[in-house]
């Protein structure tokens, strides 16, 4: 039976420090993934999302500040879309009870 690995979570300073590491240009992203216990694919990922921050990355792409207000809004839209049913469900309740 395998064990399931458990999802680590890292501050946004570790982030930017491995980031740093890695455009120093000294050690290449496998190295400092490997120096520090992660997956190469994760410290890619924070690589290319601190050049997006930066300005210099996908034009197309969203910076960190834009992802976090695209998930505030959609739980908002979410929580909206939540009230709207329950006052329709009132709606219909109260109707009926006039009758």
């Amino acid at each position: 039976m395998s064990r399931r690995k458990i999802r680590r979570t890292f501050t946004d300073e570790f982030k930017a420090k491995t980031v740093r590491q890695c455009q120093t240009g000294s050690r290449s992203i496998g190295q400092v993934a490997k120096d520090l216990d992660l997956s190469e694919n994760s410290v890619r990922r924070w690589v290319a999302q601190a050049e997006v921050d930066a300005g210099n990355g996908d034009p197309g792409a969203l910076t960190s500040e834009e992802k976090t207000e695209l998930t505030a809004l959609r739980r908002e839209v979410r929580e909206l879309k939540e009230d709207r049913e329950i006052l329709k469900a009132a709606a219909i309740f109260f109707a009926k009870e006039k009758q």
